[in-house]
């Protein structure tokens, strides 16, 4: 039998603590870093959905102007601009044109000088060019687009040059031009109409953003106020357009541009359900980015790149001017395919809506699993501020903003507390926003503004509590309570 030596064995035991002690403290060293690691990756993660979720509205508009914009308009170049000339000259012209401007004229043959006349007034062509023998002839409407009436002038004045059909030498002036669809008066350079438009098109996709701030507005109430306030809009651009001399009188347009109006609103509010926090991009690139470039008002639609020419027949925009242009100087021409094009968007529109309202009664149903907490409202990055609201504590972020404000409430004994309401309320005690805590007692708010605020929390049969919490951005507080019972009294 082998003995100790006296001392050994408190020694060994010493030791072995020392050892488990050594080997718990590298186990929780081991286990903060981990966490610490983890909380770094977490916040890195955090921080970049932060930066996509501030700049992708920039992003998308930047990329957007230089696509829609820069592109369609930098160099704006004739494409197949439809010209009415007697047949007997079309195939020389046609040749002198292919190789002035490959692409840019597409002539119509016509009987004579009065048939190229007729067709510019009847939209079959946008110019008509009658050569010699005496004084070549250019008729030209300015009602569909200054900018393309001067490329006509200069390239038939080239054209009636080189055809050595005019004498400018013995008096004869080297090409007659004839004003068919002038413009009104006010309209000096051939783009009134084309402003008066866009000022129902921008206030329409406007107003929606801002109504979605109106919590208190069911759907219905929100479609009948876009309905009156596009009336209004439209009474009011015809009027000064009037009274600035812009527009002819025709009290029919206000129709169209009321027509235009709920084209836009409509489906930006219909569109909603569907595309949520992204509505801003979906509204902004469908009527602005791609329905002013292709609407041929600031630059002719003959003038631009392909895919905006393809668009121009299927942008409410493109169609309210073409209407416009048709029942102000073309005796009503082409107007009702242009106003059937409209009132489609305005009935895709309501489609849209009666899909939203089945889908938000679905599910408001019976067993329906939806958040607890509703979605935040739709922010137009570049109109609106951030709004107090209530977030789901546990949430797919990139569906949420981040959170300003978590906590979570339990006994004293530690176990959560469901249902509680936490309500925040601002220095002067305004009510900011009301959140309930999940089945782990958890509760989240954003969309708060830096400042210090008062945070209660409160449930029945419980004591409330009360705390001041200094919100700041980009450091997100936590808060958490612990509620005890009510005492009893007998």
């Amino acid at each position: 039998m082998v003995r100790s030596a006296p001392g050994t064995a408190p020694a060994a035991a010493a030791a072995a603590a020392a050892a488990a002690a050594s080997d718990a403290a590298s186990d929780a060293s081991a286990s903060e870093g981990t966490d610490a690691r983890e909380k770094g990756s977490s916040r890195s993660r955090e921080a970049a959905l932060t930066l996509v979720r501030t700049l992708w509205f920039p992003a998308f508009m930047f990329t957007g102007f230089l696509v829609c914009y820069l592109l369609p308009f930098h160099n704006p170049v004739p494409h197949h601009v439809k010209v009415a000339v007697p047949a007997a000259t079309a195939a020389p012209l046609q040749h002198a044109l292919d190789h002035a401007a490959p692409g840019g004229f597409d002539l119509v043959p016509v009987h004579d000088a009065d048939a190229a006349r007729a067709a510019v007034t009847g939209r079959e062509a946008v110019a008509g060019y009658v050569p010699g023998p005496g004084a070549p002839e250019l008729f030209t409407a300015k009602a569909d687009g200054y900018s393309l009436e001067s490329v006509l002038q200069k390239t038939f004045t080239a054209v009636a040059q080189d055809s050595g059909g005019s004498h400018p030498a013995a008096g004869r002036p080297a090409l007659k031009i004839t004003e068919v669809a002038p413009t009104a008066a006010g309209d000096g350079m051939g783009t009134g109409l084309f402003y008066v438009v866009l000022s129902c098109t921008i206030p329409a996709y406007v107003m929606v953003m801002m109504l979605l701030r109106a919590t208190n507005f069911g759907r219905r109430d929100k479609i009948l106020v876009l309905a009156v306030a596009g009336a209004v809009l439209a009474l009011v651009a015809y009027g000064v357009a009037r009274w600035m001399n812009v527009i002819p009188n025709d009290p029919l347009a206000i129709l169209f541009l009321f027509l235009m109006s709920q084209a836009v609103s409509q489906t930006a509010l219909g569109l909603v359900p569907f595309v949520k926090q992204y509505l801003p991009g979906v509204a902004m690139g469908l009527f602005v980015l791609l329905s002013m470039p292709s609407s041929g008002g600031a630059i002719p639609v003959q003038m631009v790149p392909g895919f905006f020419r393809a668009l121009h027949p299927v942008m409410p925009m493109g169609n309210l001017i073409e209407a416009l242009r048709g029942l102000f100087y073309f005796g009503g021409k082409d107007v009702v395919p242009h106003v059937l094009v409209l009132l489609a968007w305005v009935a895709a529109a309501f489609v849209l809506h009666g899909i939203g309202a089945l889908r938000a009664r679905r599910a408001a149903a019976p067993g329906a699993t939806e958040p607890t907490v509703p979605e935040p409202p739709v922010e137009d990055p570049a109109l609106e501020t951030r709004q107090p609201a209530a977030l789901p504590p546990r949430h797919p972020t990139s569906r949420f903003p981040l959170p300003q404000l978590t906590g979570r409430v339990t006994d004293p004994a530690g176990h959560p507390l469901r249902d509680v309401v936490i309500t925040v309320t601002g220095t002067h005690g305004r009510e900011l926003l009301r959140a309930t805590t999940d089945a782990d007692g958890a509760y989240a708010a954003g969309g708060l503004a830096e400042q210090t605020v008062v945070v209660i929390a409160s449930a029945p049969a419980r004591l409330s509590a009360v705390a001041r919490v200094a919100v700041r951005d980009g450091h997100p507080v936590r808060h958490d309570f612990s509620l005890v019972g009510r005492p009893v009294t007998v």
